[in-house]
């Protein structure tokens, strides 16, 4: 089943993991991701707005700030900050504040904008951006995880297929941002509320973390019989000790700001109401430095390569588990799905 029926369409992010395949391949790896499915005829591609600026793309004159500024993403919001260098993405899911099926469109699609405004720059030139940062608008919440009613339909239906199709789109997106995309940027995660489950994942994909005190992170699959399937073994063995590593997901707790800082799995705490500015304070320090932290960001994630195949691996036995819950456990997911939407509902009011 091709994860694209699930997700309405949307596709695998397909000159990164191509080159990301052709690196693995050469390591005398298998990253087996799908092949080919990214390339849409012209006829079928729906166009974007930049489509009315095609004579000053073929002429590359569009400035990448322009073309930023015109792209629309279901779900995600972006900019370009030229004097910083840096593009903001926002998560702006419609419904609840989790990874569903329209915000992971969304950040594929961003995700593929970022590889081409690299490769429509000038050779010589200056890169599009240095910096990138991804948060949430979302009050009180980065993201809370995976879509939760959708497991259980998944599940209830006996859809293994439909829900590893779900589970892949989440790792290629997070695995994505894990390689910083194959490009000479840094990437942060601005954590403003609440970052659990996936959400916490997609943080510690990042090169930096910056938290906000009474922020709350953790993995809370333990109490509906799951454990976190996206990257968290695969993050946190690469970051902390071991034990630290089955406690943080072996308990379910949750744990503040403060407390990922001193593990080393948060950079910088910042004042409630304080996350932009601190980031923005953090690259105006740095990017004197870009290019040296840029490469040890690189050289740490090869001292400590993650294959993409560990992730798949990891991913499928998430789904073996889940398939296996029973009605109470269902019950327990269905329980917090509520309490997600009375969350939502208060912050809206």
């Amino acid at each position: 089943m091709d994860f694209r029926a699930v997700l309405g369409g949307a596709e695998p992010i397909g000159e990164l993991f191509e080159t990301l395949e052709q690196r693995e391949a050469r390591a005398g790896r298998d990253l087996p991701i799908a092949r080919g499915g990214w390339r849409r005829a012209a006829a079928q591609r729906r166009p974007t707005p930049l489509e009315a600026l095609d004579g000053l793309k073929a002429a590359g004159t569009v400035p990448a700030h322009l073309r930023v500024a015109a792209d629309r993403f279901e779900e995600v919001e972006v900019r370009l900050d030229q004097e910083s260098e840096t593009y903001w993405c926002t998560m702006s899911p419609s419904g609840r504040p989790s990874y569903t099926p329209g915000l992971l469109r969304g950040l594929q699609a961003m995700q593929r904008s970022l590889v081409d405004l690299f490769a429509a720059a000038p050779e010589g030139s200056e890169p599009p951006f240095r910096y990138f940062v991804v948060k949430s608008d979302h009050p009180g919440v980065f993201n809370l995880g995976g879509d939760l009613a959708l497991f259980a339909g998944r599940i209830r239906a006996g859809d293994r297929e439909g829900l590893s199709a779900y589970a892949r789109a989440c790792i290629e997106v997070v695995y994505a941002n894990h390689e910083n995309y194959g490009l000479p940027i840094v990437t942060i995660g601005l954590v403003q509320g609440d970052a659990l489950g996936g959400g916490f994942e997609a943080a510690l994909s990042c090169d930096v973390v910056v938290a906000e005190r009474g922020t709350k992170c953790g993995f809370p699959e333990v109490l509906f019989n799951l454990f976190p399937g996206m990257g968290a073994y695969s993050f946190l063995a690469r970051k902390v000790p071991g034990a630290t590593m089955r406690d943080m997901i072996e308990s379910g707790r949750l744990y503040d700001a403060e407390e990922l800082h001193a593990l080393g799995l948060v950079d910088i705490v910042a004042e409630p109401g304080e996350g932009d500015a601190a980031v923005e304070a953090y690259i105006a320090r740095n990017r004197r430095r870009h290019n040296a932290h840029a490469a040890m960001h690189a050289a740490a994630r090869r001292a400590r390569p993650l294959e993409f195949a560990e992730m798949v691996d990891i991913v499928e036995m998430w789904v073996d588990a889940a398939m296996q819950l029973g009605p109470a456990d269902l019950r327990k997911m269905e329980r917090l799905v509520a309490a997600q939407d009375r969350r939502r509902a208060h912050a809206v009011a």
